[in-house]
């Protein structure tokens, strides 16, 4: 006796694994799309001064993320930087002369810190499936809308990822993106440093301040895409296998 299945079921069997394995697929690329550092802050505006946030994802299966270097490029330096100490952690810093010297408190500061880095302390670091947050302090930010900060991870193999890519308006997010810094819209403040009506909500600010972009990304696009098709194919294959039970039983 044979118990291979009939030729409907069989064909359904084929088409499911194949559109569960494409949704695997797009899983995976979509959390190593949203995987990499990031930098976000609540507080940072033009002009101000405020606490910066990099969120430090452990990307590797078998090595430990061992130091963290941030460069500071001249266009988002600042007259004060400082780092919060992170237990388990060393934190050195690196000065630079300013080809255009800054103004603070009504003195002209020619250095400023260019480079802050992290270094987990003999068998620390972040663990696979962890991560860490490291903060500065610092200020007045420059009058841009947003500021870059490319950062190198370094990890206990000696492998390194460099997030050091420019994001740009209208294209495609680069594999490596450099953290992006999106400063608070300070445009409609009056004299009374009272904010008038925000374009948008708290949660789509709070969510574009970390990413950098209010857009989903394309690992977000590749899971909808997987599951519209998987939901897509299983329904053409039932109703066709019901259009067939229709014919035999007539």
């Amino acid at each position: 006796m044979s118990t291979s299945l009939p030729r409907p079921f069989a064909r359904l069997g084929v088409v499911v694994l194949a559109l569960l394995t494409a949704l695997a697929a797009a899983l995976v690329g979509a959390g190593a799309a949203s995987a990499h550092v990031g930098v976000s802050s609540t507080d940072a505006e033009p002009g101000g001064f405020g606490k910066l946030t990099f969120r430090v994802p452990n990307e590797s299966d078998t090595a430990s993320t061992v130091a963290l270097r941030i460069a500071i490029p001249e266009e988002s330096a600042t007259a004060s930087l400082r780092a919060q100490p992170v237990p388990g952690w060393t934190v050195t810093t690196t000065t630079s002369d300013l080809s255009t010297p800054l103004e603070s408190h009504g003195e002209q500061v020619t250095g400023y810190v260019s480079v802050v880095e992290f270094r987990a302390e003999d068998g620390g670091g972040i663990r696979p499936g962890e991560f860490q947050e490291f903060a500065l302090s610092g200020g007045p930010f420059p009058d841009s809308a947003q500021l870059a900060f490319p950062t190198v991870q370094t990890y206990s193999d000696g492998t390194e990822s460099a997030w050091i890519e420019p994001t740009v308006d209208g294209q495609p997010e680069p594999e490596r993106p450099a953290p992006v810094l999106t400063l608070a819209d300070t445009s409609a403040v009056g004299p009374g440093h009272g904010v008038a009506e925000a374009p948008t909500t708290d949660t789509e600010a709070a969510t574009e301040s970390a990413t950098g972009h209010g857009e989903a990304g394309p690992g977000a696009l590749a899971l909808f895409v997987a599951i519209l098709a998987l939901l897509t194919g299983l329904a053409g294959v039932v109703l066709g296998w019901r259009a067939g039970r229709r014919t035999v039983s007539s």
